[in-house]
């Protein structure tokens, strides 16, 4: 679109009188004019099925940000952003840079220009949107990812675009986090690897051991060698090295550290580099979605690593396992983000609707004195005696009693209990079961998460605002009542779900699908075009 220049008016300013000058500006003027009308009558009617640019266009007089030799900056700098959406795991499709290009030469008339003045802001909204919080609707995918994601206003965003540098303000888009920058590094090395080859010939069997030797041996080395577990060796055997570099591959994915190659160790060493890239990628959609700050001190308590940890400025400072959600829907722990504000110290399990009825209602019905560690209350308080109920009456829609167990030791919540209040009704908890914590999978629970160490836990959240922790802690605990007790300073706490994490330093972490998530983000990001590229370096 060409536009009348003030260099050339000035030029023609020294040549002509000035009434020359007014008669050739008026000659020349309509067709100017109309040319703007056509562009803008165009944006118009291009932008009307989308609030925000009808409000962003009116407020500039439908004026073009990307149409005129003066926009070139933004263009150069939207169609590199463009370019490498795919490392990022956007589809690349959806940003064809090509095919844009191709519009931008083919785009002669005004009313063209202006459909893809707007086109190409609508682009732009949607490569902000995809790259800034992420492609999909989490809870879509899955009705347990409760995540509320970050999502910035479009209009403000677009506006802020024009008076910013355009470069500098897509590089801003993407999280910021050490982790997202990791897991993209990791990305593009796996991309590389697969373009060689990946992991070489998989190892056949169901097990290997100490002692071992031959040909399946061999394949084992080598596939421990190219994975960066174990340095070049000629070994034949399942000698010491052996043992070692699969102790550090188990580590390194969540598994029992026992050096044996077992069905499961060898299922994961098995695993392809293609479904390596894919939990990557699942792994920067989710940390899009969580694309805030998270707090310089925070509690993330990722499901799939079955462990709780406390971060300080990204910087882990504690670390427990634990038992999380049953693999049953309505046992799932879900994922969302909270505060946590107390804890509670010895005490009472005001038992769930759920599981009051689902769970034990029906062995009230076999045995009124059963489940007898739990107290029945009426709906203002007072003990029921169970003899005289007959349960039989009651379903799981019309019992009107609740159930509350008492503190003590054997309390289903243990000893204390860590409160961040939220619509579902999970916490953080001590267990008399501790020996679940033993097995390599943990999901047991009812929802709410079980913690091996919660005693340490409560300390290292109490040193800030109390000299002596632990003795603090004990007092109270030794009374045998229950106890609120506020964090002085709450702490955000996030229920994450990460196949694939990284470290600051050490190998690249790996764990399993334990509630098939990630495998069922990864089937909506193919439908959205992603796919899994072999990059050549």
């Amino acid at each position: 679109m060409r536009f009348f220049r003030l260099p050339s008016l000035l030029i023609t300013l020294k040549i002509f009188p000035l009434l020359s000058l007014i008669a050739a500006f008026f000659a020349i003027a309509p067709a100017a004019q109309a040319q703007v009308s056509e562009f803008r009558q165009a944006v118009a009617q291009a932008a009307a099925r989308d609030d925000d640019l009808v409000a962003f266009y009116r407020a500039r007089n439908f004026e073009g940000i990307w149409s005129t030799s003066s926009d070139r900056r933004r263009r150069n700098a939207l169609m590199t952003a463009f370019a490498a959406a795919g490392d990022h795991g956007l589809p690349a499709g959806r940003y064809d840079v090509d095919a844009l290009m191709a519009q931008l030469q083919a785009a002669q008339t005004p009313a063209q220009q202006g459909r893809l003045e707007v086109e190409l802001s609508r682009k732009f909204l949607q490569y902000v949107r995809d790259v800034q919080t992420g492609m999909l609707v989490p809870s879509q995918v899955d009705g347990n990812i409760r995540r509320q994601v970050p999502y910035r206003s479009r209009l403000q965003t677009i506006e802020a675009f024009t008076l910013s540098n355009p470069a500098a303000f897509l590089r801003t888009l993407p999280p910021s986090s050490p982790e997202y920058t990791r897991l993209m590094r990791q990305k593009m090395e796996l991309e590389r690897l697969l373009a060689d080859g990946g992991w070489g010939p998989t190892v056949p069997g169901n097990k290997l051991e100490r002692g071992d030797t031959g040909a399946r041996v061999v394949a084992l080395r080598n596939r421990l060698i190219t994975m960066g577990f174990l340095r070049r060796t000629n070994t034949q055997s399942y000698d010491d090295m052996i043992v070692a570099a699969v102790q550090r591959f188990q580590q390194a994915h969540g598994l029992a550290v026992d050096g044996t190659a077992g069905p499961g160790t060898l299922r994961e060493i098995n695993r392809t580099v293609a479904e390596r890239l894919q939990s990557i990628i699942v792994a920067m959609e989710r940390e899009r979605w969580i694309n805030r700050p998270k707090g310089q001190r925070h509690i993330w308590v990722n499901l799939t690593d079955f462990s709780a940890k406390i971060i300080d400025n990204d910087v882990e400072t504690f670390s427990t396992r634990s038992v999380i959600g049953a693999r049953e829907n309505d046992r799932e722990s879900p994922e969302f983000s909270d505060v946590m504000e107390f804890m509670v110290i010895n005490p009472s399990w005001y038992v769930p609707r759920s599981i009051i009825t689902k769970e034990y209602l029906p062995q009230l019905q076999r045995n009124p004195n059963a489940v007898n560690q739990l107290i029945i209350t009426d709906a203002r308080g007072r003990v029921v005696d169970r003899n005289a109920v007959d349960f039989s009456n009651y379903s799981r829609t019309n019992f009107p009693y609740s159930m509350r167990q008492p503190p003590s030791r054997g309390n289903a919540l243990g000893l204390v209990k860590f409160m961040f209040p939220n619509r579902y009704n999970i916490y953080l908890h001590d267990t008399p079961a501790k020996s679940l914590f033993g097995r390599e999978t943990r999901a047991y629970s009812h929802g709410c998460i079980r913690l091996a160490d919660p005693f340490d836990f409560a300390y290292a959240l109490l040193a800030r605002q109390t000299a002596d922790p632990e003795a603090f802690f004990q007092a109270e605990l030794r009374t045998g009542r229950e106890r609120r007790v506020d964090l002085a300073e709450p702490v955000p706490v996030h229920l994450v779900y990460r196949t694939a994490f990284t470290q600051a330093e050490g190998p690249m972490q790996y764990r399993r699908d334990v509630y098939g998530r990630d495998g069922r983000i990864w089937n909506a990001l193919a439908r959205e075009g992603v796919v899994i590229r072999a990059v050549g370096g």
